[in-house]
């Protein structure tokens, strides 16, 4: 069994902010795979499967400072070890559009992580981040930023990343953690740059095909000609 563990903070005003993503990437999964919320101390739940693995979805309601409280409170009612969870979260580090998992590590400062590694006392449990880039000008205070409500083009970004990391969820739950981080932590700049060099090389093998062939034309085109003119000529004598 695994607990997939949403982070952000409960109450409508912080629904649909950056900070929240946690929860939208949970809440789309309990969705498409019709599991209900119940709440279970500290937390929302909703009980289910996917694919084969049983799995239990957590929105703590502890608010995202405390996030630890409530999942400690899980983890140890479940009897799940940290390897067996995974905690959704934004990122500021990570372009919009991006994600990136992990099998431990720090916190990077993200307060909900900080309290998770102090109540399970350890920082080794996978962790999917999504990117929500930081404030394009810098004048604008990162609190603010997190707990601002995205709009226009940017909504639809966000929603798309979220997205992506829900259905990353089943990848991670069928292969494994490291197949599935060899899978989902591509760097798309790296990966254009890598398809971009594959074209060139497949254009400049293709050019030189041509360049083969045409020589080869000539030469024996060359041949040709010249074997023309090394011929003596036919000639018909009439009585």
């Amino acid at each position: 069994m695994k607990l997939i563990i949403g982070l952000g903070n409960p109450g409508s005003q912080y629904e649909k902010t950056r900070h929240n993503v946690g929860f939208h990437v949970v809440d789309f999964l309990a969705t498409t795979y019709s599991m209900r919320w119940e709440r279970r101390g500290r937390a929302m739940i909703a009980n289910g499967t996917i694919g084969i693995e049983k799995v239990v979805l957590v929105k703590p309601t502890t608010f995202m400072n405390n996030s630890g409280e409530a999942v400690g409170e899980l983890v140890r009612w479940f009897k799940i070890e940290p390897d067996d969870i995974l905690v959704i979260y934004d990122e500021l580090d990570l372009p919009m559009g991006q994600i990136r998992l992990r099998p431990q590590g720090s916190s990077g400062g993200h307060n909900g992580i900080n309290s998770l590694i102090s109540h399970l006392h350890t920082n080794q449990f996978p962790r999917l981040r999504v990117g929500i880039g930081r404030p394009a000008n810098s004048r604008i205070d990162t609190v603010n930023y997190v707990l601002g409500v995205p709009a226009g083009d940017e909504r639809i970004e966000l929603e798309i990343s979220e997205r992506k990391a829900a259905e990353a969820i089943p990848l991670y739950l069928e292969k494994g953690l490291e197949a599935a981080m060899n899978l989902l932590n591509v760097d798309p700049e790296a990966q254009r740059k890598a398809e971009e060099k594959k074209r060139l090389k497949q254009e400049r093998r293709e050019q030189e095909k041509r360049l083969k062939a045409e020589r080869i034309e000539q030469e024996m085109t060359s041949k040709q000609a010249a074997s023309g003119q090394q011929e003596p000529e036919n000639l018909s004598v009439s009585d």
